[in-house]
């Protein structure tokens, strides 16, 4: 694994050299543009609109464009000539509890490693983070931007979570939120299906999607066609007895994990004058209907057979 950045970490009057290894990796299958005529790629040319040229990568560079259309330019230089302290340093500007940071913030994640000198201020970091069952709030700058971080220890080494700037954040201001009435009733069972469903191996998530797509592209790869999905169910308009879905849910997932079903029982329900009109037995003409197909139901049973006899 090759580090993607080196610099330090500073906090106080402490500097610890490190350097930085990605935590995490896209499995995702990425795809091709290409003509649906004839199968060709589609490519794309970097050209100069004032001289109809087709540039390198080493001829192109960076500008800011201004509001009146100005374009300025920027170069590596000018970034790197900048007075800012965490240009190559991740600089602590605080430890907070780990609950006080709203997971919407995090983003990528990296390793942190140190060798040498550095080894020794590296595990008085780490060891400090454990102790102090707390996590470090950090500035860097990274690609042209200075960015917002989080430090905590994982098994032994320090990991470093690049965060979103507390303005980057959207208001929920503007997100519709549903104005219904839930009964106790129904959040008693909300939470012991919760409870249920509790316990979880991260390690046996899998992405079905992706193994789906790689099945997919295997097929056609061997000129086969791919196996046409199952028809889903169209979604039902009409309204659902809440209560009852939830006390299925809770008792599929019991026989999912070979629970007994009285395990957990669920809350009583009460009955409402609805549901006591919806259980009522039929009135009317349809009664004795219903009583006659019992009766010539009975006659219809076979009688017992003997046992065989043994041998």
């Amino acid at each position: 694994m090759r580090p993607v950045w080196s610099g330090a970490i500073s906090f106080g009057l402490v500097t610890i050299p490190i350097k930085v290894f990605p935590a995490t990796e896209s499995h995702s299958i990425s795809f091709r543009q290409i003509h649906t005529a004839d199968g060709g790629r589609i490519r794309y040319r970097k050209v100069c609109e004032l001289d109809g040229e087709e540039l390198a990568q080493e001829e192109i560079g960076r500008g800011y464009e201004t509001a009146t259309g100005t374009l300025v330019p920027v170069t590596d230089a000018d970034l790197d000539a900048m007075p800012l302290p965490t240009a190559k340093a991740i600089e602590i500007v605080a430890f907070v509890p780990a609950e006080s940071i709203d997971p919407i913030q995090i983003g990528a994640s990296y390793y942190l490693a140190a060798e040498g000198v550095a080894a020794k201020p590296y595990e008085l970091l780490r060891r400090a983070l454990q102790r102090s069952s707390k996590v470090a709030v950090a500035k860097f700058a990274w690609h042209n931007r200075e960015r917002l971080g989080l430090l905590r220890v994982l098994d032994d080494v320090i990991v470093l979570h690049a965060m979103l700037w507390p303005d980057e954040i959207r208001s929920t201001d503007q997100v519709p939120v549903p104005d219904v009435a839930v009964s106790e009733q129904e959040v008693d069972a909300a939470v012991a299906l919760a409870e249920t469903l509790t316990g979880l191996d991260m390690s046996q998530m899998r992405d079905e999607y992706r193994a789906a797509l790689e099945e997919v592209i295997a097929a056609k790869t061997v000129g086969e066609r791919p196996l046409a999905p199952e028809p889903a169910e169209p979604a039902s308009a009409q309204v659902v007895d809440l209560m009852a879905m939830l006390e299925k849910s809770v008792q599929d997932a019991k026989a999912t994990r070979g629970e007994p079903a009285t395990v957990h029982p669920m809350p009583a329900r009460k009955k409402t004058a609805a549901s006591k009109s919806s259980t009522a037995p039929p009135t009317g003409k349809m009664a004795p209907a219903k009583t006659a197909a019992k009766k010539k139901a009975a006659k219809k049973t076979p009688s017992k057979r003997k046992p065989p006899r043994s041998a």
